[in-house]
């Protein structure tokens, strides 16, 4: 027969571990980037080579988090239709940075001021702010390329596509 100090030292051993991992937070538990950048960490003008610099470390195995990024190039495609997710319509396309290199762009259309979607056409040049994201090779883009700023992401981002600014 059990103890009946055993359940109660059990579960004061497991609140304890709960308390321990719950008031860890949760990007440091799964190993995440801690720190939101800051805005000073954003490129002042377009860099593709800092972007593709980023990108190279990434595919590398260096340490993957949100980051800053300010990019100019060609549209290259065009996704014909809005896509709606958990955080609303969303528009994509995708940029040239490079000979034989686009990145994905995903706008936020219930977020930016823009004309109904697509907004952009393939051919368009654009300059890109936002938040480079690579969950993988396949999986990586730039996201927050709106104005506004969340606790999780403190940069204002926008496009400017042939000279006309949406934010």
């Amino acid at each position: 027969m059990m103890s009946s100090r055993f359940p109660a030292l059990m579960l004061a051993g497991l609140s304890g571990l709960a308390a321990s991992f719950l008031s860890t937070p949760a990007q440091a538990r799964w190993g995440w980037k801690q720190d939101a950048p800051a805005a000073s960490s954003m490129p002042a003008t377009c860099n593709n080579q800092d972007f593709l610099n980023k990108q190279q470390d990434y595919e590398n195995g260096g340490a993957k988090g949100d980051t800053p990024v300010h990019i100019c190039g060609t549209v290259r495609a065009v996704s014909a239709k809005a896509r709606h997710t958990r955080s609303g319509w969303h528009g994509y396309f995708y940029v040239t940075v490079a000979p034989n290199i686009s990145i994905r762009i995903v706008t936020n259309l219930d977020e930016m001021h823009t004309p109904s979607w697509p907004w952009v056409n393939k051919g368009d040049q654009v300059e890109v702010v936002g938040r480079y994201y690579y969950d993988s090779y396949r999986k990586q883009g730039i996201d927050w390329t709106h104005r506004g700023t969340g606790k999780s992401w403190p940069i204002p981002g926008y496009v400017t596509v042939n000279g006309t600014k949406y934010d």
